[in-house]
C-alpha cells in the first residue's frame, strides 16, 4: 500500500469537502446569520490541509491495489468526518469534539442519530450543512470523486468495489467514472423531483431542500425537533414515503427504468423481496395498531407504512412516537433495522439481497438433507452465485452480529438499559437513526457518555462501509509488505 498515494488522494477529497462548505456559507449570508467567519475558517483549514497533502505527497505511478482501495475509502470517511465536524465546533453549535464528530459521522454515514437537543433553535446554515453531509454521503464521497479521478490519472475500480454497498458492484458503463456520473445524474434528477413535490405540499423552500437531502440519502436528519410529525400533512407523509422507498431501491434499476426498461424493477429478485418486506411489515403493524388501540384502519395504515418504509430504508424519520406502540410493532421495527434496503441504494443495514441469498441457501441446505446427493446451487436472477460471494455474505453476516453483540454489551456495561443498548447499536450499525428506550424517536444521543458515542460512531462507520472495509485494516497482514 502506498502511503503517499493515500495522503495525496485524501488531499483531493479535502478540497471537495472544502468546496461543499461554500454552500452553507451562502445560506449563512442569505439568512444574515453570524457564522460566516466560522465557515470561512472551516473552509480554509480543510482546503489548506488538502493542498498540503497534494503538494507534499505524490501519487505512485502504479495502479491502485485492493489494499489501496480499502485504505482510501476507510480513511477517506474518517478524514471527512473529522474535517466536517469543524463547522459544528467553530459555530458553537456543539462544544465537544466527540459530539461534533458523532454528528458528522451520523451525517456522512446517513445514519441520522443526533446529539442536538434543540434542532429548531439551530442556525439555518448549520442545518443546511447537516443535511448536505447526508446527501453527499448518501451516494458516497468516494463515488463522487470517482467521477473526477480519471482526470487525475487514477484508476477507480478498487475504490468502487470498496465503496458501493452490496455483494457485487453493478457497473452500468465500461468506465467506472461513467458509472459514477450516471448514478449521480439519477440521484440529482430524483432529488429535484422531490424538492418540487415537497414545495407543492406546502413545505417552505429551505425545509424542502433539507428534507430532500436527507430523504434521498435515507439519512433522516430533519429541520424539526419532532421530525415529519411537525407538518401534520398526509400529503407530505405519503410523498416522503414514496421517495424513501425509491431511495431504498437500487439506483441502477432506476436508471434502467428511466432509459425505458419499465419492467426492470419487477424483474429484479431483490426489489421484489424488498417490496414484500415492506408490504408484510406494514400489514402486520397496521393490524397490531388496530387491535391494540382500536385505531381507524386508514390512520393505522398511514402510520404503519410511513414508519415501516422509514425504518427499513434506514431513513429514520418519524411521524409518531412509536415507543408507545405495542411491543410487537416495536419488535418489527427492530427487525427491519437489520434488513435494510437494496444493494446499490443509499440505505444501510445487511441489505435485502443478502437476506435473500441466506434464505435461499438455508432452504437449499434443508433440501440437501432430504436429497443428500442432489446438486442445487444458489441462484440469483438465473445465475449461480459463486462460492466466493457466498463466503463473503456469510462472513459479513457473522461480523455484523459480532460487532452488534460486543457493542451492545459495551453500552450496557456503561450503564444503559438493555433496550437502549440493543436499539442504539442496531440503529447506528444499520445507519437508521432513532432507536428505542433512551434513544427513541423523541429522544437523542446527547446524554450518553463520551465512550459510548465513540463506540456508536465506529458502529456507524462499520455499517456504512459494510464491515469489511474497516475490519480489514485491523489485520496485521494488511500492513505487511
Amino acid at each position: 500500500m502506498s502511503l503517499s498515494t493515500l495522503l495525496n488522494l485524501l488531499g483531493f477529497l479535502n478540497l471537495l469537502l472544502a468546496a461543499s462548505m461554500v454552500l452553507p456559507l451562502v445560506i449563512n449570508l442569505l439568512y444574515d446569520e453570524p457564522h460566516g467567519r466560522a465557515f470561512l475558517l472551516s473552509i480554509a483549514i480543510t482546503a489548506l490541509s488538502g493542498l498540503a497533502m497534494i503538494f507534499f505527497f505524490k501519487r505512485s505511478p502504479r495502479d491502485l491495489t485492493h489494499r489501496d482501495g480499502f485504505a482510501i475509502v476507510a480513511f477517506g470517511w474518517i478524514d471527512a468526518s473529522f474535517f466536517g465536524a469543524l463547522p459544528y465546533l467553530f459555530t458553537g453549535t456543539l462544544n465537544s469534539v466527540v459530539d461534533a464528530f458523532f454528528e458528522t459521522v451520523s451525517g456522512f454515514t446517513t445514519t441520522g442519530s443526533t446529539v442536538l437537543t434543540n434542532i429548531e433553535g439551530t442556525a439555518h446554515s448549520v442545518l443546511f450543512w447537516r443535511g448536505l453531509t447526508q446527501w453527499v454521503g448518501g451516494m458516497g464521497i468516494i463515488l463522487l470523486s470517482l467521477a473526477f479521478l480519471p482526470f487525475l490519472g487514477v484508476g477507480g475500480m478498487q475504490l468502487y468495489k470498496a465503496e458501493v454497498p452490496g455483494p457485487a458492484p453493478d457497473k452500468l458503463r465500461p468506465k467506472i467514472s461513467q458509472t459514477a456520473r450516471i448514478l449521480w445524474q439519477v440521484y440529482l434528477l430524483i432529488s429535484g423531483l422531490e424538492v418540487l413535490t415537497l414545495l407543492l405540499g406546502g413545505m417552505n423552500p429551505f425545509d424542502s431542500v433539507c428534507h430532500t437531502f436527507t430523504t434521498m440519502a435515507t439519512g433522516g436528519f430533519s429541520t424539526k425537533n419532532i421530525s415529519i410529525e411537525f407538518y401534520k400533512s398526509p400529503f407530505l407523509e405519503f410523498a416522503i414515503t414514496f421517495f424513501m422507498f425509491v431511495a431504498g431501491a437500487n439506483f441502477a434499476l432506476h436508471y434502467r427504468v428511466i432509459k425505458g426498461d419499465l419492467n426492470a424493477w419487477w424483474r429484479d429478485e431483490e426489489f421484489r423481496i424488498y417490496f414484500f418486506f415492506v408490504l408484510l411489515a406494514t400489514f402486520l403493524i397496521m393490524l397490531n395498531l388496530v387491535w391494540a388501540f382500536q385505531m381507524d384502519l386508514s390512520q393505522a395504515f398511514r402510520l404503519a407504512i410511513f414508519q415501516v418504509v422509514s425504518i427499513q430504508t434506514t431513513t429514520g424519520y418519524s411521524i409518531v412516537d412509536f415507543e408507545k406502540w405495542p411491543a410487537f410493532s416495536q419488535y418489527m421495527l427492530i427487525f427491519l433495522m437489520f434488513i435494510g434496503g437494496c444493494a446499490g441504494s443509499t440505505g444501510g443495514a445487511i441489505k435485502c439481497i443478502r437476506i435473500l441469498v441466506l434464505l435461499k441457501q438455508g432452504l437449499g441446505e434443508l433440501y440437501q438433507l432430504v436429497h443428500p446427493h442432489a446438486m442445487r446451487p444458489v441462484k440469483l436472477a438465473g445465475k449461480v452465485i459463486s462460492s466466493e460471494t457466498l463466503r463473503g455474505i456469510w462472513g459479513l453476516f457473522f461480523f455484523y452480529l459480532l460487532i452488534f453483540s460486543i457493542s451492545s454489551l459495551a453500552l450496557s456495561w456503561m450503564g444503559s438499559d438493555i433496550v437502549t443498548s440493543i436499539s442504539a447499536v442496531a440503529t447506528t450499525l444499520g445507519n437508521v437513526g432513532p432507536g428505542l428506550g433512551a434513544v427513541g424517536p423523541t429522544d437523542n444521543f446527547a446524554h450518553l457518555p463520551a465512550a459510548a458515542k465513540w463506540i456508536l460512531s465506529a458502529c456507524m462507520l462499520f455499517g456504512r462501509l459494510e464491515i469489511y472495509t474497516l475490519l480489514v485494516l485491523l489485520l496485521p497482514e494488511f500492513w505487511r509488505k
